[in-house]
């Protein structure tokens, strides 16, 4: 069946005056695991492919202090266990520096998340994840003050104030979920934003500083007082229908509150959007409340109304986690059903945020260790053999649109490039059988295969005049037969290994993109007709210059 109701054939002017901005906020920041993953030379392959093919800016990782990072010393770790003790701290960054060398040789700039603490600083260690991360207030407020204000300024020694002013910098990550990102309380917290954001801007009151890092939005008063009280949780097995329930913020109005109080900097707001309800499953948590598809639209927008009606107006909102769901063992991470959600998310919200950083963009990820099998529901793009996912295509289409908004539709986009005068568009069939429903987890491969028999098709139907008669536009889809490199491994009988000539053959199942190419008339008009398949996505891009005006043209 197909859905010809479902998108309504438009003329549409290339050369049209557009006023309408479009933001580019899924490529602005992604995230990745921790801080010493980046030291890997398959990480810091699949990180330049991101900058150069997916157009990513900044990327933001955990564990910036850990004790792998080896950035606060009080030995000289010495062998043998018998490591002599220094008389006060020192500093050293020799890992950090090869990090962020990195980072910047990309192309990129780091996202700063400040955290977290060093094992000597720690009130309590070992708190969470299969790296023992300790995520506590630290010993002596003083101390951590300290190492924040060494190792800016060593930043600015490296790479030079203009540089590190374009740099943000969050106060840690999701404090709220106590005892395993953070073991005190609310105010604790507080109190660490305050001190690190005074710290920072007492180094150059250019450098911008925000917070609150807080989890995914709650339906109720779990996280109210200063400690999380479960006894408050919706109970998943009783839930009304959740979409009837009043989702709201964690932390937000209190910490806004606290600094206006205290005349403390907000440069930008900062929290996490996953459209579930727990935040995460990897410590424990397994039951959770899959919200409808536009959940991360809805909570945009009130997190921006907050703001506007705050001491702060001129906040910028940055979104530093978001994905389907908020497990690194989600099969959905590693389907096509993915990119026709994210590219649906990404383009409602792209008005409403300074950037949505997408969690995460490698499966060189081990908060709970390895990834068992190639395809194991990791976050990233890319697996950890490199290979592509459907949402690594879904993003590169996405990067290849321009600034400005000729048609916002339904079903896409079409935008030009106020640079090169370049016409480009997007388009993506979330099946309209889904209704309002979002994309529940799923344990395996396997058990997300029974979405692909959600229909219709849909019909994309439009013409874009103004352009060069004989111009061509290179059209690539992505559906269930082409790029969707799971089920190419399923159908190999899903090995947990992979030999050489597996990931030769999943390398080329993976880019086997359907790709066309439809021609400009003689009349400068584009038309576009073509049937997407449930779930698919896709992308309309002209070769250099071939959308531009021509003098000769009326």
């Amino acid at each position: 069946m197909r859905d010809d109701a479902a998108t309504s054939a438009l003329v549409i002017d290339g050369q049209a005056p557009v006023d309408a901005a479009l933001r580019h906020v899924w490529n602005e920041c992604v995230g990745a695991g921790r801080a010493n993953e980046a030291l890997r030379a398959d990480w810091q392959a699949h990180f330049r492919e991101a900058v150069d093919v997916l157009g990513v800016r900044h990327v933001r990782f955990h564990g910036l202090f850990h004790d792998d990072m080896f950035v606060y010393r009080t030995d000289n770790g010495g062998g043998f266990g018998l490591p002599e003790q220094l008389s006060e701290p020192v500093y050293t960054y020799a890992y950090v520096d090869k990090v962020f060398d990195a980072i910047l040789d990309a192309g990129a700039r780091p996202f700063v998340e400040l955290g977290f603490m060093p094992r000597q600083l720690a009130t309590q260690t070992e708190t969470l994840f299969w790296w023992k991360a300790h995520c506590s207030p630290p010993k002596d407020m003083g101390a951590w003050v300290e190492l924040v204000t060494t190792t800016v300024k060593h930043w600015i020694d490296r790479y030079g104030i203009d540089e590190v002013r374009q740099w943000p910098f969050e106060v840690w990550n999701e404090p709220n979920l106590v005892p395993h990102f953070w073991t005190g309380t609310r105010t604790q917290y507080f109190e660490l934003y305050a001190a690190t954001a005074t710290a920072i801007k007492a180094i150059d009151p250019q450098l911008k500083v925000g917070g609150p890092s807080t989890s995914v939005f709650v339906p109720d008063a779990r996280y109210a007082g200063e400690y999380h009280n479960p006894s408050l949780e919706v109970e998943t097995a009783v839930a009304p229908d959740p979409d009837e329930l009043d989702w709201q913020p964690v932390w937000i109005h209190e910490f806004i509150e606290y600094c206006a109080q205290r005349g403390l900097p907000i440069d930008f707001l900062s929290t996490h959007l996953y459209p579930t309800d727990y935040a995460a499953d990897s410590i424990g948590i397994v039951n959770a409340i899959t919200r409808q598809k536009d959940a991360t639209y809805v909570d945009l927008q009130l997190t921006r109304k907050i703001i506007k009606n705050s001491p702060f107006p001129d906040a910028e909102l940055h979104i530093t986690e978001w994905s389907t769901s908020p497990s690194s063992r989600d099969a959905i991470h590693d389907t096509l059903f993915a990119a026709s959600y994210i590219v649906r998310a990404f383009l409602k919200g792209a008005p409403l945020a300074e950037s949505i950083s997408y969690w995460t963009f490698t499966d060189v990820f081990e908060e709970g260790g390895a990834g068992i099998g190639p395809f194991h529901g990791g976050f990233g793009f890319v697996n950890e053999n490199g290979l592509h996912k459907p949402t690594f295509h879904a993003m590169a289409m996405l990067n290849r649109l321009g600034d400005r908004l000729l048609a916002d539709l339904p079903d896409g986009a079409i935008t030009r490039s106020s640079s090169t005068g370049d016409v480009s568009a997007i388009f993506y069939n979330y099946p309209a059988d889904m209704g309002k429903t979002g994309l529940a987890s799923a344990r395996g491969y396997a058990d997300t295969r029974t979405l692909a028999e959600v229909g219709p098709a849909r019909r994309v139907a439009h013409s874009i005049e103004g352009l060069i008669p004989g111009a061509e536009f290179t059209v690539e889809i992505l559906d269930w037969a082409h790029g969707n490199v799971a089920e190419a491994w399923h159908q190999l009988g899903a090995p947990l290994n992979l030999s050489r000539q597996d990931v030769v053959d999943l390398e080329k199942a993976a880019d086997n993109l359907d790709r066309r190419t439809i021609t400009v008339d003689a009349d400068g008009a584009l038309t576009i007709d073509i049937d997407l398949a449930p779930w698919a996505v896709m992308s309309i891009a002209s070769t250099a210059g071939s959308s531009k005006h021509h003098p000769t043209t009326k």
